[in-house]
């Protein structure tokens, strides 16, 4: 049975999708926000808040999770440092997504993903 294991596949292969979710989801946690689709926004919501919920555990194998989608020690280990004190009371909900209107050249609906 495969019910609600649905995914957008965002007009892309898999691999593909993953390293553009990567991508947005490492610039999220650099930056702490991000102007992306709003399709895009949502979908790398979903990975942002599983590997920010694998940070605050602060063992070994949250961090092998967190290591293994972001290929960035640097990044890593300031997420390890920071997000666990900073969500440390709050059970999930990490991300914020806010409508931003259409964008200019395509008509595509906009969205700014922060952490909050």
């Amino acid at each position: 049975m495969r019910h609600r294991l649905g995914n957008r596949k965002l007009s892309r292969a898999t691999d593909q999708r993953l390293a553009l979710l990567r991508s947005i989801v490492r610039s999220l946690f650099i930056y702490g926000k991000v102007k992306v689709t709003l399709t895009r926004a949502k979908e790398a919501r979903r990975m942002a808040e599983r590997l920010i919920t694998a940070a605050k555990s602060n063992n070994l194998m949250g961090r092998r999770k967190v290591e293994s989608v972001l290929h960035d020690r640097a990044i890593v280990t300031q997420i390890f440092k920071t997000f666990p004190e900073r969500f440390e009371g709050r059970p999930g909900g990490y991300t914020r997504i806010t409508k931003l209107g259409a964008r200019r050249g395509d008509a595509a609906p906009l969205a700014l993903l922060e952490l909050v």
